[in-house]
C-alpha cells in the first residue's frame, strides 16, 4: 500500500507549539478583556443550515461559504462569520436569556477566499456583542473594548476609526440613491485598498452621475480632528434627519471616549469607512496598527438592528465586534512582540538523579502552588542536553538541583535569558524561595 503524502489543503493550516502558545495567549487577554465588561461566553455549531447563513452577509461572502448537502439532505454550510450564527442564537434563546445580552466568543470560521499574507481559508475570530440594546451606550462600551484590547495585547500605536452608516445614509438619501445603497457602499468600502479611480468606475457601473459620485468621494473625503469632521457633517448634511442623527451620535461616543480617558490619538471618525457586510446598520469601527497600516483592519465591527429580524418577529437590535486573531498574530510577530518559545511552562526542572524524583516533583509542587507553570524533565542526562533542550523552547527560569543540593535543602535559580543565578534553601523556607523565584522571573514577554 502507497504511504499518503502528508500535506494540509490550501489555504488552511498546522499549528506547531511556536505558533498555538501565543494564539492561546491572545485568547486568554481577549477573554479577561471582555470579561471585565460583563460579556459572558456561548458556543455555536460549525454547520448552520444554509438558509440561516446565506444572505446575511454580501455576494462575496455568500460565495466564499463552505456548503453541501449532509447525510439527511439537508442544505448546510459552514459559519464564515460569528455574527449571524449568533442572530439566529439570540432569536432562538433569548426567552431563556434576557436583554441586554452581553456574549463573547472565540472560533474558527470558514470562507473560500484567495490565500494570502495574513489571511486564510480557516481563521480565528474573537467577537463580543450586546444584543437587544439601541442605546449608545453600547456603542461607547464597544468603542471602549477595542481600545483595551490593544493596549492588552502590547500593540500602543493603533487608530480606532469610526463612522456611522446613518451618516453615509443621508448622503445617498440627499442625492435620491436609496435604492443604489447597497452598491455604493461596497464600493466605497474598497476606496482604500483599490483607489478612487476604481470605486469611480464601479459607481459608474452602479448608474451614479458624475455629480453624484463626486459628492459621495468628497463626503469620504473629509478629514481633520474629530470636532472638525462632525462640523463638516453638520453641514453637508443638514438636509437629511437621518444623516444628522448619525452624526449627533457619532459626537456622543467619541465625547464619552474622551471622557473614559481615551486619547485622541487612538481614535479618529473616518467617513471613508463602510463595512462590507450588508447587515450594518449603524456605528461601524475598524482599527488600523500604525506601524504596520497596510496589514489592514485587525478589530473591526458594528451596529447591526435588523440582522436577527430574518428569524424572529421580536426586536433584537445588536452591536459588537471582532478581533481579527490571525491576522494580528502576523503583525505582531512582524513587530518583533511575540516571544520565540515552544513551551508552555514557566520554569523548567532538569533532572539528574532518577533516585530522588520525589524531589524534583515536591520541587515542582511548590513552584506550581505558587503560580506558576513548571515542566520536569522526564529522563535524567547531562546537564548541557538538558539546558539545551529548555533553550530551545524558550524557558524563563531553570531550578538546578543534584543529590547534594538535596541533602542540603538547596537549589540554583538560573535566568536563562540573563544567565543570572543564586542558590537558595527551598524546602525549610519555601517562602523565602518563592520570593528569589520571583525576583528571577522578570523576562520580557508578549502580555505577560
Amino acid at each position: 500500500m502507497a504511504l499518503i503524502e502528508p500535506r494540509t489543503l490550501k489555504g488552511f493550516r498546522d499549528f506547531l507549539p511556536a505558533a498555538m502558545i501565543p494564539r492561546e495567549k491572545l485568547m486568554e487577554v481577549a477573554r479577561s478583556v471582555y470579561r471585565r465588561y460583563g460579556f459572558v461566553p456561548i458556543d455555536t455549531p460549525a454547520l448552520e443550515l444554509l438558509e440561516v447563513l446565506t444572505g446575511k452577509g454580501s455576494e462575496e461572502t455568500d460565495r466564499q461559504m463552505y456548503h453541501f448537502i449532509d447525510a439527511g439532505g439537508r442544505a448546510v454550510g459552514m459559519r464564515f462569520d460569528l455574527t449571524v450564527p449568533l442572530a439566529r442564537f439570540a432569536a432562538q434563546h433569548i426567552h431563556e436569556l434576557g436583554t441586554p445580552f452581553k456574549r463573547y466568543q472565540i472560533g474558527s470560521v470558514w470562507r473560500g477566499e484567495t490565500p494570502q499574507a495574513g489571511r486564510f481559508r480557516e481563521f480565528v475570530q474573537c467577537d463580543f456583542d450586546t444584543i437587544g440594546s439601541t442605546g449608545v451606550v453600547s456603542d461607547i462600551e464597544t468603542a471602549l473594548v477595542i481600545h483595551e484590547l490593544m493596549h492588552s495585547v502590547g500593540v500602543h500605536r493603533f487608530k480606532i476609526r469610526i463612522n456611522n452608516r446613518q451618516v453615509l445614509s443621508g448622503l445617498l438619501e440627499q442625492l435620491d440613491l436609496q435604492a443604489s445603497s447597497t452598491a455604493v457602499l461596497r464600493a466605497l468600502d474598497k476606496i482604500e485598498k483599490v483607489g478612487a479611480d476604481q470605486v469611480t468606475k464601479e459607481l459608474n457601473v452602479a448608474g451614479l452621475s458624475a455629480a453624484q459620485i463626486d459628492q459621495v468621494l468628497t463626503l469620504a473625503a473629509i478629514q481633520g480632528s474629530t470636532d472638525e469632521v462632525l462640523a463638516k457633517l453638520d453641514t453637508v448634511l443638514q438636509g437629511s434627519e437621518i444623516g444628522q442623527q448619525g452624526v449627533e451620535r457619532l459626537r456622543t461616543i467619541c465625547s464619552a471616549m474622551t471622557a473614559a480617558g481615551v486619547q485622541e490619538e487612538f481614535y479618529q471618525v473616518d467617513v471613508s469607512i463602510a463595512r462590507g457586510l450588508d447587515y450594518y446598520t449603524g456605528v461601524v469601527f475598524e482599527t488600523v496598527l500604525g506601524d504596520l497600516p497596510g496589514i489592514g483592519s485587525v478589530c473591526s465591527g458594528g451596529r447591526y438592528d435588523n440582522l436577527a429580524g430574518l428569524y424572529t418577529k421580536q426586536h433584537l437590535p445588536g452591536i459588537g465586534a471582532s478581533l481579527g486573531l490571525d491576522r494580528l498574530l502576523a503583525a505582531l510577530e512582524q513587530l518583533g512582540l511575540i516571544p520565540k518559545s515552544i513551551s508552555s511552562a514557566d520554569v523548567f526542572i532538569p533532572l539528574f538523579d532518577a533516585n530522588r524524583i520525589n524531589d524534583y516533583f515536591q520541587l515542582a509542587s511548590i513552584v506550581r502552588k505558587a503560580g506558576w507553570s513548571a515542566e520536569v524533565y522526564p529522563e535524567a542526562k547531562k546537564l548541557g542536553a538538558q539546558l539545551k533542550y529548555a533553550d530551545q523552547r524558550g524557558f524563563r527560569i531553570a531550578l538546578i538541583a543534584g543529590s547534594q543540593e538535596f541533602d542540603a535543602g538547596e537549589v540554583q535559580i538560573k535566568n536563562l535569558a540573563t544567565k543570572v543565578s543564586t542558590t537558595v534553601t527551598w524546602r525549610e523556607t519555601p517562602e523565602a524561595f518563592v520570593a528569589s523565584l520571583s525576583n528571577m522571573m522578570r523576562l520580557p514577554d508578549l502580555m505577560a
